[in-house]
């Protein structure tokens, strides 16, 4: 029987086969939604799904792509603002 506090939507129910056999439920937070991009709103590749504490286990690389506005724009938004600054 899960604790009060699980009992909400917030926990998702995860079934973990333990070594005796046995199948026990352990309760998760859910995952966050997809990064967006800051002009489009487009969902952003390589970004993963994952929470902050999780995030700070990550290397830099892991965390956002390696390109000039990664992990803010999308690529096509990035491709069109650095066309612009070179123009301006």
């Amino acid at each position: 029987m899960p604790a009060g506090s699980k009992k909400s939507g917030t926990f998702r129910k995860v079934f973990k086969k333990t070594p005796g056999g046995k199948t026990v439920v352990h309760y998760e937070l859910r995952k966050p939604k997809q990064h967006k991009c800051a002009e489009c709103g487009a969902e952003l590749k390589g970004m993963p799904r994952l929470r902050p504490v999780e995030m700070q286990k990550l290397a830099k690389t892991e965390k956002r792509p390696e390109r000039p506005y990664g992990g803010v724009l999308c690529s096509a938004c990035a491709r069109k603002k650095l066309i612009q600054e070179v123009r301006s």
